[in-house]
C-alpha cells in the first residue's frame, strides 16, 4: 500500500503492520480502559498467547487457536466466578497465571525441539518476515474497528456511564458487549504475532492512557488515541528495522516513556495537585 513511499519491502510491510495493528488496538483500548475491564483485556491477550502456543505445537491454525483461547476466557468469566464464588479480579489472576503457565510450558518445549525460532515470535513479535496478505488482514481489522465504534457509538457510550442503567432505559446492551468483546479477541489473535504475547497490552491500554492526561471528550479520545499510537508505532518501526533493533520491544519503551511524560504534564495532575 505504501511501496511508493517506502520501495524497501520489509520496512514497508513492517511500518504497516504496525500502523494498522496500533489503530485497531488504540480504539479499542478507549473503550476497554473507559468501561473499566483492562483486566478482561489483560487476560484475554494472554490467553490468546497460550491459544497460540498450544496451535503452534499442534501445527493448528495459529490465529484460530488464539481466538478460541480469548473467546473462551471472556465467555467463562462470568460463570467462573459464580461457581468458584471468586470476585472478578481473583477469577482472572488465576487465568491470567494458567494461560502464562501453558504458553510458557509448550514454547519451552518447542524450544527444545527445535523450533525456537518460531515460538519466539510469540513472545516478543515478527514484523520482518510479514506476508502482504497478512497486511490486508490488519488493514480490513482496523476498518472493522472503525466501524464498529461508529454503528454502535451510542450503545458504546452507554456502557461506559452505566451498563445497568442502559439496559434498563431499553438499550441492547448485551449484543454490543459480546461484539465487542468478540472484535477484542480477533484483533488480539491478529496482532498477536506482529507484536508478541507479553507486550500486547502495552497497545490495548497505553494510547487510551495517554490521552486520557489531556481530554475528557470520548470523541476526542477516538481520535487522538490511534494517532498517538500510530505516530509511536510507525517510528518504532521505521527505527528497529533500520537499526536492526527488536521493533515491538523498543516500540513498546517509547509507549512508557511518552506515558510518563504525559503523566508530567497532564493538566489533570495539575488540577488534582492544586485541590490538594
Amino acid at each position: 500500500m505504501l511501496e511508493f513511499i517506502i520501495p524497501n519491502n520489509i520496512l514497508c510491510h513492517a511500518v504497516e503492520a504496525m500502523l494498522f495493528v496500533s489503530v485497531a488496538t488504540a480504539v479499542l483500548g478507549v473503550i476497554i480502559t473507559r468501561i473499566g475491564i483492562s483486566s478482561v483485556g489483560f487476560t484475554m491477550a494472554h490467553a490468546a498467547f497460550a491459544g497460540a502456543a498450544i496451535g503452534m505445537f499442534l501445527a493448528l491454525p495459529v490465529t484460530i487457536a488464539a481466538i478460541a483461547a480469548s473467546l473462551a476466557v471472556a465467555l467463562l468469566l462470568g460463570p467462573l466466578s459464580e461457581k468458584a464464588k471468586l470476585s472478578v479480579d481473583a477469577t482472572l489472576g488465576v487465568l491470567f497465571s494458567l494461560s502464562m503457565a501453558v504458553a510458557i510450558f509448550f514454547i519451552s518445549y518447542m524450544q527444545t525441539l527445535g523450533q525456537g525460532f518460531h515460538a519466539s515470535s510469540l513472545l516478543y513479535g515478527d514484523v520482518i518476515s510479514l506476508y502482504r496478505e497478512e497486511v490486508y488482514s490488519l488493514a480490513l481489522l482496523a476498518v472493522i474497528v472503525i466501524v464498529f465504534v461508529i454503528l454502535f457509538y451510542k450503545e458504546i457510550t452507554a456502557l461506559i456511564f452505566h451498563r445497568k442503567i442502559a439496559e434498563s432505559t431499553g438499550i441492547r446492551v448485551k449484543p454490543v458487549y459480546y461484539g465487542m468483546l468478540f472484535i477484542i479477541a480477533v484483533s488480539i489473535a491478529l496482532s498477536l504475532t506482529i507484536i508478541g504475547g507479553l507486550l500486547l497490552y502495552v497497545w490495548l491500554v497505553t494510547p487510551a492512557a495517554i490521552v486520557y492526561q489531556f481530554s475528557y471528550n470520548l470523541r476526542h479520545m477516538f481520535f487522538l488515541a490511534p494517532v498517538v499510537a500510530g505516530v509511536i508505532s510507525v517510528g518504532g518501526a521505521f527505527t528497529g528495522v533500520t537499526c536492526s533493533l527488536p521493533v515491538a520491544p523498543l516500540t513498546a519503551v517509547v509507549f512508557g516513556v511518552v506515558f510518563l511524560v504525559a503523566v508530567l504534564f497532564s493538566p489533570k495532575r495539575r488540577i488534582s495537585n492544586s485541590k490538594n
